[in-house]
C-alpha cells in the first residue's frame, strides 16, 4: 500500500511562509471588526513554504483517478476523453475574458457579438442533431435541464387549460427523472420493464390517463437498451395530449444515427458534458440545453438570442408564455464553448462515428464478458452493458468487492447498484475514446476477479490494498464524518 499523504497541518513549521509582502509604505488606518466577527483564537492554518505547497497538492493530483490517468467506465455517465483543442478555443480571449454585463452593441462596437454568434449556432446544431425546433443553452446542468423541460411541459397545459397531474415515469428512466416531475408538480407513476429489458407497452397504456401531462424516457434507458416501442409509446401519450420528453444522458449511443424529435418526442435536454465531451465529474462543471418542438417554443426560457436582418445578435426577452429565468447571463458559457468546438470538430460523419464505436466498444465488452458475469440482455446492448453480479454472492462476494478489486488493478470501477431494477448491478460505458488494447486490459482484469472471488474471496473483501486508504467502513464514514484536522 502506498503511503499516505501527510495533511498541510503535520508538515507545518512555525515561521514558513509561502509568500511574504513587503511592508505598508501607507498609512491607513486599520479597520475595527465588530467583537462578535473577531476570533478568540488566531486561525490555525498551516505555515509551510511555497515549495511544500507545490509538492503536496503535485501529490494529491497523481493519486487521482482521472480520465487522463485511467479507463473511467462509468456506466450513464460517458467520462470520455475531451479533446485538448476544444480546451484550447474555450481560453481564447475573446471568449475567456469577456463579461456577461457588457452592452451588446454600443457605437457600433461588437463586444459580445462573438458569443452570441457562438450561442446562436450551437442551438442552431442542437436543433438539426436532434430534430427539434428550438434550444436554450440556458440550464446548468442535466438535472437542471430536466427541471426546465418538465417546466416547459407544465407551462404549455397550464395554457392550453388541461388539468394534468401525473408523469409517467419507466423505471429503467435516469434516476433523477422522478425528482425532476415532483420538482415540477406532477404525482410520478412508475411503469415496469418487460421481460425483454424494455417499457412493458400494456403497463404503460394502462399507466395513460386523462391526467397523463407527459412521460419522462431514458433512451437508450439506464439497461443499455433501445425502446424499440418508442412509436407506440407516443403515439399513447399524445392521443391524451400528452408530451413524450427524451432524457439525453445516454445521447452518446444514437448522435449522428436517430433524432429524438424524429421518434416522437416533443422536448428533450442534453448532456453536452458526456456526448459532446467536455469536462464532466465531481459535481460539474456541465450544461444541459433543452429543446423543443415548434409548438413549445413559446414557454422556453428567457433569454433567448435572436439575430437581427442585419446579421447582428441580441438578447430577446420578448416572450410573454416563458417559464421566465432558470439561469444567469448565458447559462455556463465556457461549457458550451467546448461544446461547439466538439461538434465542429468532428461534422455530421464525425459524430455518426463517435455512436457507431461507442456501440461497438459496449458489445465488445458485453460479449467476452458474458460468460463470467450476467447480461441483463441476450442481445445486443448500445453504448452500454449492464451486468449483475449476482453470481459472485455464492462465493460471499459482492458488487463492491469487485469495484474495489478493479481500483488494484489500475481502473476506475464502473457504476455499481445502479440501474436499482438489477440485483447486484455493474454498469460499463466504455465509450468511443477508448483502444482495443484498453478493453482486453479491462476484460482479463474482470476475469481475473471473478476467478479470484472463486478462489480466494476474502482477499477481495480486503481490496483495494494498494491506494493509499485502504477499505474504509463507507457507512460510518458517511454517517460520523470527523473533518476537524489532528491535534499537532
Amino acid at each position: 500500500m502506498q503511503k499516505p499523504v501527510d495533511l498541510l497541518t503535520t508538515k507545518s513549521v512555525p515561521g514558513h511562509r509561502a509568500v511574504r509582502w513587503p511592508a505598508l509604505d501607507a498609512d491607513l488606518k486599520p479597520v475595527q471588526l465588530p467583537r462578535t466577527l473577531q476570533r478568540e483564537h488566531p486561525a490555525t492554518l498551516p505555515e509551510v513554504s511555497e515549495l511544500e505547497v507545490i509538492r503536496h497538492f503535485t501529490e494529491l493530483s497523481r493519486r487521482n483517478f482521472s480520465i487522463d490517468t485511467h479507463f473511467y467506465p462509468l456506466g450513464s455517465c460517458t467520462m470520455k476523453y475531451n479533446p485538448r483543442v476544444c480546451e484550447a478555443v474555450a481560453s481564447l480571449p475573446g471568449f475567456q475574458d469577456i463579461h456577461p454585463l457588457w452592452p451588446q452593441l454600443r457605437n457600433g462596437g461588437q463586444l459580445t457579438q462573438g458569443a452570441l454568434c457562438l450561442l446562436y449556432t450551437l442551438e442552431r446544431a442542437l436543433s438539426e442533431i436532434c430534430g427539434m425546433a428550438e434550444f436554450t443553452l440556458q440550464p446548468l446542468a442535466g438535472a437542471h435541464g430536466e427541471l426546465t423541460g418538465a417546466m416547459i411541459m407544465a407551462a404549455y397545459h397550464r395554457d392550453r387549460g388541461n388539468h394534468k397531474s401525473e408523469l409517467i415515469v419507466p423505471d429503467s428512466s435516469h434516476g433523477t427523472n422522478p425528482a425532476s416531475a415532483a420538482l415540477a408538480g406532477y404525482d410520478v407513476v412508475t411503469v415496469p420493464t418487460n421481460a425483454r429489458g424494455v417499457v412493458d407497452l400494456d403497463a404503460f397504456r394502462k399507466a395513460v390517463r386523462p391526467e397523463t401531462a407527459g412521460v419522462m424516457m431514458t433512451c437508450p434507458s439506464t439497461l443499455g437498451l433501445f425502446e424499440s416501442e418508442v412509436e407506440h409509446l407516443a403515439e399513447a401519450i399524445h392521443a391524451v395530449d400528452g408530451l413524450m420528453y427524451y432524457d439525453g444522458a445516454n445521447l452518446n449511443a444514437l448522435v449522428g444515427r436517430c433524432k429524438p424529435g424524429e421518434m416522437g418526442f416533443d422536448v428533450c435536454h442534453l448532456n453536452v458534458h458526456k456526448t459532446f465531451s467536455t469536462p464532466h465529474g465531481g459535481g460539474g462543471p456541465g450544461a444541459g440545453p433543452v429543446g423543443v418542438v415548434e409548438k413549445l417554443q413559446p414557454y422556453l426560457p428567457i433569454s433567448r438570442v435572436g439575430k437581427r436582418t442585419d446579421g447582428t445578435f441580441y438578447l430577446n426577452y420578448d416572450a410573454p408564455k416563458s417559464i421566465g429565468y432558470i439561469a444567469p447571463f448565458y447559462g455556463n458559457f465556457s461549457i458550451l464553448v467546448r461544446a461547439l468546438a466538439y461538434i465542429l470538430l468532428h461534422g455530421a460523419e464525425g459524430l455518426r462515428e463517435v455512436s457507431n464505436t461507442a456501440v461497438l466498444n459496449a458489445n465488445y465488452v458485453q460479449e467476452q464478458l458474458r460468460d463470467v458475469l450476467d447480461a441483463v440482455t441476450d442481445g445486443r446492448c448500445m453504448h452500454e452493458c449492464v451486468f449483475s453480479g449476482k453470481s459472485l454472492t455464492r462465493q460471499g462476494v459482492h458488487t463492491l468487492d469487485f469495484a474495489k478489486a478493479l481500483i488494484d488493478r489500475g481502473f476506475h470501477p464502473p457504476t455499481i447498484y445502479f440501474p436499482l431494477n438489477v440485483p447486484e448491478a455493474i454498469m460499463i460505458e466504455p465509450t468511443e475514446s477508448e483502444s482495443r488494447k484498453t478493453l482486453d486490459d479491462f476484460i482479463a482484469a474482470v476475469r481475473e476477479i471473478v476467478q479470484q472471488a472463486k478462489q480466494d474471496p476474502e482477499a477481495l473483501k480486503r481490496a483495494p490494498v494498494t491506494t493509499p486508504v485502504g477499505r474504509l467502513d463507507e457507512v460510518a464514514a458517511a454517517k460520523r464524518m470527523d473533518l476537524a484536522a489532528p491535534e499537532r
